[in-house]
Parts: structure tokens; C-alpha cells; sequence
């Protein structure tokens, strides 16, 4: 069974960091690349990063550029996404999905469950 499994998420104080994990069974994270998105209340979902299979090379949105760093460990069949100085507008529910290849991670064929993240004061 193909699966993707999102934890780390929870409440943080403005300009604080978490770390969400995305755990995959069924196929190995090295041979397909893994993207990470989030869906706030009332918006659309949004693509945050991209890991691509094999090279390890990483793709940014703009509106977390800089902030977040997306990392894979093979060992652990798991994909990372570390996430720093985090605001308000970053709550919402973060994803991870898995292509085949990074030209189709728009559209993934498998997601995850989602994990909550809320910043707040």
C-alpha cells in the first residue's frame, strides 16, 4: 500500500520554527520527487517546495523562500520540511504529496493525510 503519512505540526508563537515530517511506505521518497503544500480556511492550496528524485535539487515558492528548507533522508524513507520564522499567515494545513517526476508535482499522485500548523501569540 502506498502511503504518506504528515506529523510535526502544531501551535508556535510568531517568528518560532517547526520541523513536519512526511513519512512514506510503499515506495521509496529517493525515486519520486515529494512536494509540500498547505490549505488555509477559505483559500486555495497553495505549493510551498519541492524535492526533486535522486539529486536532492529544491524548489521555493516565493512566500517561503528563505524561511523553509525542504531535505530528504533516505535512510528514514522521509522527507522533511523545516520551517523558520514562522507568521500568522502560515497557518493552515500543510500536505506532502509524491510524483513520479517533479513536472508533474503539481499534481501528485498520492498525498497525505495533513498535518495542522497554527502561529499564534
Amino acid at each position: 500500500q502506498v502511503q504518506l503519512v504528515e506529523s510535526g505540526g502544531g501551535l508556535v508563537q510568531p517568528g518560532g520554527s517547526l520541523r513536519l515530517s512526511c513519512v512514506a511506505s510503499g515506495f521509496t521518497v529517493d525515486r519520486v520527487a515529494i512536494g509540500w503544500f498547505r490549505q488555509a480556511p477559505g483559500k486555495e492550496r497553495e505549493g510551498l517546495s519541492y524535492i526533486s528524485s535522486f539529486d536532492d535539487k529544491t524548489y521555493y515558492a516565493d512566500s517561503v523562500k528563505g524561511r523553509f528548507t525542504i531535505s530528504r533522508d533516505s535512510a528514514k524513507n522521509t522527507v522533511y520540511l523545516q520551517m523558520n520564522n514562522l507568521q500568522q499567515w502560515d497557518t493552515a494545513v500543510y500536505y506532502c504529496g509524491a510524483a513520479e517526476t517533479l513536472a508533474t508535482i503539481l499534481s501528485p499522485d498520492y498525498w497525505g493525510q495533513g498535518t495542522q500548523v497554527t502561529v499564534s501569540s
